[in-house]
This record gives structure tokens, sequence and C-alpha cells, in this order.
């Protein structure tokens, strides 16, 4: 019995620090899309992402309609129930909302990629992106997790000049910066035709359920 109650309570131990060690992680890359970065003076332990996060992200959830639900937070959905409310997260610097942060996930070419995308305050333009899982083959589909690959979206615009949602594409080669198609449009991964698909199509998808909320701060810009 005392064995028992040893290793019930040693693997109630594991599952806590691997839960801990998760969402810590997925904080970080929260963070990171955010363009909150560590340093060497200052390194991202557990508890200085707990403390920036903390300290500048406001987490709360949306429904389809775009509507903000009372006392319901990010870590109160159940997926396989709450199918029509959205996590966001929200960038305070000074007292302003500095951008946007939602999840994205969908099917590369070996299997789900799972990341964070973030909006400029202007609910049209990226501010970044970050990828926290997949099997991406290395050197191919896994340059997703590169800098050069996540700096191509910062200031790329998801909306075009009519006001619709047309998601950023990740083209083959390099953009064509005269083309009239540039400014939604990044430079591809060599050798990574699926990765890249895969991609464009599940960031429109993932956009789609926040247009609505998107959509009035657009308009309330406009006005």
């Amino acid at each position: 019995m005392i064995l028992a109650f040893v290793l019930s309570s040693a693997y109630s131990s594991l599952e806590d620090i691997t839960y801990n060690n998760i969402q810590a992680d997925i904080k970080k890359n929260i963070l990171s899309s955010l363009g909150f970065t560590p340093s060497n003076e200052d390194p991202w332990t557990t508890e200085k992402v707990e403390q920036i996060f903390n300290e500048s992200i406001v987490s709360f959830v949306i429904n389809k309609s775009g509507n903000v639900i009372p006392d319901k937070l990010p870590e109160d959905l159940d997926p396989k129930v709450d199918t029509d409310l959205y996590p966001l997260y929200k960038k305070i610097v000074d007292g302003q909302v500095d951008g946007f942060a939602i999840p994205i996930s969908g099917k590369g070419l070996w299997g789900s990629m799972y990341g964070y995308f973030s909006i400029e305050p202007d609910g049209a333009t990226a501010k970044g992106i970050t990828f926290y899982k997949h099997i991406e083959t290395p050197g191919l589909g896994a340059e997703v997790d590169k800098p050069w690959f996540q700096q191509n979206f910062v200031g790329k615009r998801f909306i075009d000049k009519e006001g619709n949602l047309i998601g950023i594409q990740t083209v083959k080669g390099k953009v064509d910066n005269s083309s009239d198609e540039a400014y939604h449009q990044v430079d591809g991964i060599t050798g990574a035709t699926m990765t890249s698909r895969g991609l464009n199509k599940f960031l429109l998808k993932d956009l789609k359920y926040y247009n609505s909320y998107f959509e009035q701060i657009r308009k309330s810009i406009k006005s």
C-alpha cells in the first residue's frame, strides 16, 4: 500500500511538472509572437515568463460573433465542448493595446502544427508568428521555427483593400515585391511545398474564427 501511494504521488507530481512546463512554453510562444524577447542579462526562466505574462497580457474568450464572454478564461475552455468559443490574448503597454495573439493549428506535411499568430492593434496587420509543436522535416518544413521565416510575416496584411479577409500566403520561392499581391505574401521554404500549403490553409481558417472581433476593431478605427 505504501509503495503504491508513493508511486501514485510521484506520478502525480510528474504530471504537474509536465503540465506546468507545457503551459510555460505556450506562454513563452505567446510572448514571442507579440514581440517580447529574452536577453543574456535577463533570460526567460519559467518564473520570468510567468511574471511578464501576468504583467503584460490580458487573457479572455470570445464567441463566433466577436463578443467577449464575461468570467471565462482560455484555461476554462474544453475543446470538445466549447467549439464556438475562442481564446484571445491582448498585449498591454503603458495602458494601451499593443497587439493581440491567437492560437493557430492545422496539418503540415507529416502532422499537426501548433503555434501563435499575433496581430497589430489595427486588427489587419501581422505582428508576429511562432510555432511550439510540429513534426515537420528538419531543414525543410521545420524551417517554420527559424527567425528568417517568422520575420517574413511581420507587417504583412491579411485584409485586402476592400476589407475582406484573405489571409497571408506563403509563396513558392521569393515574393515579387513589385506585385500587387506582395502585401499579403511571404517567402516560401525551399522543398516544403506541402508545409507551406498547410500553413496557408489553417492560418486563414483560424483567422476566420476571430474575424468578427477584429472587424469591429477595424470599423472603430475607420469611424
